[in-house]
């Protein structure tokens, strides 16, 4: 049988095709979601998803990314939902510096922060994340969601994209220094995934928080630990950053109030569904009781807040004596 043929590749000659004949990149690029670094305090960057699901129209660009210009290279944070997306991210960094990058820190191992680690890995970048997402990675879960994501996602998520590992796995507090910046790297799971960590950069009073802090839209809970994800967002408070980049929407200024949000969140579904749990109260049921009035104005309330609920019930129901 005859190779199947790359489809992002595809595209990618087709759009070489469409300049050739004088039709220039309209036919293919002038749909990309836009992605502009923004500077978040000084030499600190951030490209910012949209609050969407991912999409083959929005090439799974739905969450934020950061990066750290230093005297001698750029630090990576975050590797964005596909190769396609990476691509674009180093040609902002280009646009920013000429430095290369040299390492990648990773929040967490979903799938719209890792797939395109693929892109500096080739780039030569060493890519630091903690242990705790080994498991993950080696995973069925892992496995059929890149399964599926190729049938979603293509031509951006393809036969090509691939799983990657760490180069470097961390389990404790450790700090980066690279050229003139000092960085901490300080894991706070399990929380939203059993790996969290965040990023502090000391000088600049900034934190990249991942998807511990969520800005502009529900947070995305799945098999969180909600409970523990509640203490985490205490200690982010510890750091007194002055800025907070979040793992989804607009960069924060104000860390308690933002912080608060996502606690604020969480903290009600564990009261809503702890209680139907405990009483035995179908889930269908409570759900209906529940008043979601101060969140259901928030983007993705109606395609992410019933799976949160669920998840959550079944959580509290193994939590509960």
């Amino acid at each position: 049988m005859q190779r199947a043929i790359d489809r992002r590749q595809f595209f990618l000659r087709s759009a070489a095709l469409a300049g050739a004949a004088g039709l220039g990149s309209t036919a293919l690029w002038a749909a990309e979601p836009p992605m502009r670094a923004l500077e978040a305090a000084p030499g600190c960057w951030y490209v910012q998803g949209l609050s969407e699901l991912g999409s083959r129209d929005n090439q799974n660009f739905i969450s934020n990314a950061g990066f750290i210009v230093t005297s001698e290279s750029v630090v990576v944070i975050d590797a964005l939902g596909s190769p396609r997306l990476a691509e674009r991210l180093l040609a902002e960094i280009a646009r920013v510096t000429p430095r290369k990058v040299s390492h990648v820190v990773l929040t967490h191992y979903h799938a719209d922060h890792i797939y395109g680690l693929q892109v500096f890995e080739k780039a030569g970048a060493q890519i630091i994340a903690h242990q705790g997402a080994r498991e993950y990675l080696h995973s069925d879960t892992a496995r059929l969601r890149l399964q599926a994501s190729r049938d979603e996602l293509a031509p951006w998520i393809d036969e090509q994209t691939r799983l990657v590992p760490a180069t470097r796995w961390i389990k404790a507090r450790e700090e980066l220094t690279v050229g003139d910046t000092r960085l901490v790297l300080q894991p706070v799971g399990a929380a939203h995934t059993p790996e969290d960590l965040v990023v502090h950069v000391p000088k600049a009073r900034l934190l990249y928080a991942g998807d511990l802090v969520f800005r502009s839209r529900i947070p995305f809970v799945g098999q969180a630990d909600s409970r523990n994800w509640i203490v985490s967002l205490e200690r982010l408070l510890e750091f007194d950053a002055r800025v907070i980049v979040p793992g989804h929407g607009p960069v924060s200024t104000e860390a308690r109030q933002d912080i608060q949000l996502t606690r604020d969140y969480l903290i009600h579904l564990r009261q809503a569904m702890g209680e139907a749990a405990r009483d035995m109260t179908p889930f269908d049921e409570a759900y209906e009781a529940a008043d979601w009035s101060r969140f259901e104005h928030l983007p993705l309330f109606n395609a992410a807040n019933r799976m949160n609920a669920y998840n959550t019930y079944l959580l509290m129901e193994h939590e509960s004596p």
